[in-house]
C-alpha cells in the first residue's frame, strides 16, 4: 500500500470521525430544511407566479441548491455545537454566535478561534492538550517524541520533521544516489 493511499485512508478515518459528532437534531434539521426547500421552488412558486415567474428548468436547480445549501448550514451548526463541548469551549455561545453573525462569519470564527483537541492521559486522568509529549502533571510519556528535541512525532516516522533525526532503521532498502554512466 503506497504512502498515498495511507494518507487518504487516514483523511477519509478523520473526515468519517468528524462526521459522526453530528447531533441527530441537526441532520433531522438539515433533511426539513432541504424538503422544505423543494416544496417552496416546486411547488409555491408555481401556484403564485410573480410578474417575473422562474423557468420550469431553473425551479428544481434553485430547490437543490437552496436545500444544500440551507442543509449543510444547519449541519454546520450542530458540529459547532458538538465540537465546542469536545473542546471544553461553551457551546451555548458558540452556537448562538454562528447563527447570529451575518454572512457565515461566526461559522468562521469558530473555526479560527477554536481551542486545540483536549486529550486525558492514561496515566494520572488529568486533561493535557492535543501534542503534548508528556503530561504536565505527572510527566507520563503521552505518544512519541524525537530523542533529539524532543517534539511529538509520527507514530510511522522515519525522521523526525523538526530536527532531522533517525528515529528507526528505515523498513525498505535504502535507495543509494544515482550513478553517473560512463560515456
Amino acid at each position: 500500500m503506497g504512502k498515498s493511499m495511507l494518507a487518504k485512508e487516514e483523511t477519509q478515518t478523520r473526515l468519517v470521525t468528524e462526521i459522526k459528532i453530528i447531533p441527530a437534531w441537526a441532520w433531522i434539521l438539515a433533511c426539513v430544511a432541504f424538503v422544505a426547500a423543494q416544496w417552496f421552488f416546486n411547488i409555491a412558486v408555481v401556484r403564485h407566479p410573480e410578474p417575473h415567474p422562474i423557468p420550469a428548468w431553473g425551479r428544481p436547480l434553485l430547490g437543490l441548491l437552496a436545500g444544500i445549501l440551507g442543509g449543510c448550514y444547519l449541519l454546520l451548526i450542530g458540529y459547532i455545537n458538538r465540537d465546542a463541548k469536545r473542546r471544553d469551549m461553551s457551546p451555548t455561545l458558540w452556537t448562538i454566535l454562528a447563527i447570529v453573525v451575518p454572512n457565515a462569519l461566526g461559522i468562521i470564527l469558530y473555526f479560527l478561534l477554536r481551542l486545540p483537541l483536549q486529550s486525558v492521559c492514561p496515566h494520572c486522568g488529568h486533561v493535557a492538550q492535543a501534542g503534548f509529549s508528556f503530561c504536565p502533571h505527572c510527566r507520563y510519556k503521552l505518544g512519541p517524541s524525537c530523542p533529539q528535541c524532543q517534539r511529538s512525532v509520527g507514530v510511522n516516522d522515519i525522521y523526525c520533521p523538526s530536527c532531522g533525526t533517525q528515529l528507526r532503521n528505515p523498513t525498505g532498502p535504502v535507495s543509494s544516489p544515482p550513478t553517473p554512466i560512463p560515456s
